[in-house]
């Protein structure tokens, strides 16, 4: 997970936290607000692990929303390892900066939000798209949603 800036078309600050899952590729959230703190981080997440269950780590950077007590304390209750990024090595975390990239280009570099609640609609229809339609190399050219199903169906136990 990360967090990725940007504005509205008036010059309000507009940040934007990512979650991606790196087995499936899937974006899980993005969380859309003017400030976000770690009690967001920390619904989303819970969010998240009602949806699919708690994940066994999580990759982040140092910065304060994933650093400090609140999600800490969500992360010491769920059993979940908060394994941070070295501080300047954001290749620690790749895949979400690469993601995060993409996430600009295709999304918030063509957009103009004229709202938070726009950018949440905006933001969420891509993150819907790239689910749904983004073939990836490491997935064998399926989309994040076409791979997580194929696991499913894989894992699941026959009758």
């Amino acid at each position: 997970m990360d967090f990725v800036a940007d504005q509205l078309h008036d010059g309000r600050k507009i940040r934007v936290l990512t979650v991606i899952d790196t087995f499936t590729k899937e974006c899980l959230a993005t969380t859309v607000g003017p400030r976000l703190r770690s009690e967001n981080v920390v619904e989303t997440l819970t969010k998240i692990a009602r949806d699919r269950g708690v994940p066994s780590r999580i990759f982040c950077d140092n910065g304060s929303e994933f650093a400090g007590r609140i999600t800490d304390l969500w992360a010491y209750t769920n059993k979940v390892t908060l394994a941070f990024s070295r501080p300047g090595k954001p290749t620690d975390n790749a895949f979400i900066e690469s993601f995060n990239g993409s996430f600009r280009d295709e999304c918030l570099n063509l957009h103009w939000f004229n709202s938070y609640e726009d950018a949440k609609v905006k933001i969420e229809a891509w993150r819907s798209d790239y689910n749904r339609r983004r073939p990836h190399k490491a997935l064998n050219n399926l989309s994040p949603n076409e791979y997580a199903a194929q696991q499913a169906a894989e894992t699941s136990p026959v009758s």
